[in-house]
C-alpha cells in the first residue's frame, strides 16, 4: 500500500508539474517584477510623481478636476489620491472602459498622464493575475496553475521523506544529485510558498469570489454592512426642483463602494473637494488617503486608507485601515468603518494580500519573497533537469501506473485540497477521466499484445 500511495503521488506530481511548469514561471517572474514596482515607478515615473508644471498659477483641486477632464474628452474623474510628501496628488480618470493616471505638482497644475494599463505596477500585474490577456478562462487558468502548485509541494514533501531523496549517496550521479537538490530546496519553501499562494488566492476570480461573498454575506465574520451598504447623502439639500430630476445610478454597490462608477456624479449643491478637505484636515485625518466621488444623487464622498491599493505611495498598515463617509452636499461626517470593525476573514484578507505583495513589514518582506521565488525557480529548474536527465531517447518517461488498485490515504488526499480548493477539486474529474482514458488504452494494447502472440 505504501509504494502504491507513492507510485500515486509520483504519477500526479509529474504531470501536474509537466502541464503548468510554464505557468509557474510567468507567475512568478511576474511576481518578482510586482514585489519591486514601488522602486520601479518611483525612479521610472519620477517626473510624475515629484516633478513640477513650473506653472506659477495656483489652482484649486477642483480647477485641476476640470482642467484634467477638459484634455481627455469623454474621461470623469472617479478618484482623487491625497498622498505624503514629496509625492504629487493623483487624479484617476474613467471613461467606462479605460483609465487615466493625471498627476498635479503643489500647485495643482498637471504634471503629466498615464494610460492605466501600460504602468508598469498594472502590466505586473496583469500578466501575474491574467497572463496580461485577461478574461475569465485565462484567470481561472492561473487560479488551477496556483492550485495544482500547492499540490506539488506537498505531495513533494511526502515523497521526499518516503523516498529518502535527502539522504547523499556515496556514488551520486547527475540525476541523483539534481534530485536531491529539488527536493531539498522543495522541501525548505514548501511553507513560505503555500501561505503565499494560499494569500494570492485571496483575490482570484472563483476562490477569491467566493471568499468575498462569505465575507460580504456573514458581516461579523467579514466585512460590516456599512462598508458594504455606505450610508446616503441627506437629499434635502438638493433645490426641490433639480431633487425631481432622476439621478444617475452607479453600476452596483460594489462599484459605488469601491468608485468604480463610470460616470462622476456632480450638482450645483454638491460640495467641491476643495471645501471636504477642510472638513478632512479638522478631523485630522493624516494622508495618503483616496477621495471617491458619488456615484448618484444619494451617493456619499468615500475617504478611504487601505493597505493593499496597488498605488504607489497610498498603501498604509493594515491595523491604520478605515473607510469613512461624508455627505456629498453638507461635507458632514456620517460614519466609518476601520480595522477593528472588520471579522476574521476580512481582516485575513488585509494582512494576506500586502504580505503576498511584499510591502507588509518593509523590505524584510520583499526580501523574504524575493528568495522563495528564486529558490521556486531553482525548484523547477532543477525538475526538468531530473526528468531530461532520467527520460529516455523518444519517450516521456512518466512514472507508470504500477498498479489499479485504490489508494484511500491518496483519495483522502485529493478530497480534502478540492474542498479546500474548489477549482482544483473540480480540475480532478478531468484527471480521473484522461486517467480511465489512458488505463482503457493500455488494456486493449496488452489484449492485442497477447493475440499476436
Amino acid at each position: 500500500m505504501k509504494n502504491l500511495l507513492y507510485s500515486r503521488f509520483w504519477r500526479l506530481h509529474f504531470f501536474a508539474a509537466l502541464f503548468i511548469t510554464p505557468l509557474l514561471l510567468s507567475l512568478t517572474l511576474s511576481g518578482i517584477g510586482y514585489l519591486f514596482f514601488t522602486d520601479v515607478e518611483n525612479r521610472l515615473y519620477d517626473d510624475y510623481f515629484f516633478g513640477e508644471s513650473h506653472k506659477e498659477e495656483v489652482l484649486t483641486i477642483d480647477e485641476a478636476v476640470e482642467k484634467a477632464e477638459a484634455a481627455f474628452s469623454g474621461y470623469s474623474t472617479t478618484k482623487v489620491i491625497m498622498l505624503e510628501e514629496p509625492y504629487n496628488t493623483r487624479l484617476t480618470l474613467s471613461n467606462g472602459t479605460k483609465q487615466k493616471y493625471v498627476f498635479l505638482d503643489d500647485h495643482n497644475q498637471m504634471v503629466g498622464s498615464q494610460d492605466a494599463d501600460y504602468t508598469f505596477s498594472n502590466i505586473m500585474r496583469n500578466t501575474h493575475s491574467s497572463l496580461f490577456i485577461g478574461g475569465t478562462f485565462v484567470n481561472y487558468l492561473v487560479e488551477l496553475a496556483a492550485c495544482w502548485t500547492i499540490f506539488l509541494l506537498l505531495s513533494g514533501l511526502y515523497m521526499t521523506f518516503k523516498g529518502n531523496h535527502l539522504k547523499k549517496g556515496k556514488l551520486e550521479n547527475k540525476r541523483q544529485k539534481s534530485k536531491r537538490l529539488h527536493a531539498l530546496v522543495g522541501t525548505i519553501i514548501t511553507i513560505p510558498m503555500v501561505m503565499f499562494i494560499s494569500t494570492g488566492l485571496l483575490w482570484s476570480a472563483f476562490q477569491g469570489s467566493m471568499l468575498a461573498d462569505i465575507a460580504s454575506e456573514n458581516p461579523t465574520f467579514g466585512y460590516p454592512l456599512l462598508q458594504q451598504k455606505p450610508p446616503t447623502s441627506d437629499v434635502s439639500e438638493i433645490p426641490w426642483a433639480t431633487r425631481q430630476l432622476e439621478a444617475p445610478t452607479s453600476e452596483g454597490e460594489h462599484a459605488q463602494h469601491h468608485g468604480g462608477g463610470a460616470v462622476r456624479y456632480t450638482n450645483d449643491s454638491q460640495m467641491t473637494i476643495a471645501q471636504l478637505e477642510k472638513e478632512i484636515n479638522s478631523m485630522n485625518i493624516a494622508k495618503p488617503y483616496s477621495i471617491i466621488y458619488p456615484s448618484n444623487g444619494e451617493g456619499v464622498y468615500t475617504v478611504a486608507k487601505a493597505s493593499n491599493s496597488g498605488v504607489t505611495g497610498l498603501d498604509v498598515k493594515p491595523t491604520a485601515e478605515a473607510t469613512m463617509y461624508f455627505d456629498q452636499y453638507s461635507g458632514k461626517f456620517i460614519d466609518q468603518v476601520n480595522y477593528d470593525d472588520y471579522g476574521p476573514l476580512a481582516k485575513f484578507f488585509t494582512w494576506g494580500i500586502p504580505l503576498h505583495e511584499g510591502h507588509l513589514f518593509g523590505w524584510p518582506n520583499k526580501l523574504l519573497n524575493l528568495v522563495v521565488c528564486l529558490a521556486f525557480l531553482a525548484v523547477i529548474v532543477w525538475g526538468i533537469r531530473t526528468w531530461i536527465l532520467r527520460r529516455k531517447k523518444g519517450e516521456l518517461s512518466a512514472p507508470p501506473q504500477i498498479s489499479h488498485k485504490i489508494s484511500m490515504p491518496f483519495i483522502i488526499f485529493l478530497v480534502i485540497l478540492g474542498i479546500m480548493m474548489p477549482l482544483f477539486g473540480a480540475s480532478l474529474i478531468a484527471v480521473v477521466v484522461i486517467e480511465f482514458i489512458l488505463l482503457g488504452w493500455q488494456t486493449k494494447k496488452k489484449l492485442r499484445a497477447q493475440e499476436t502472440k
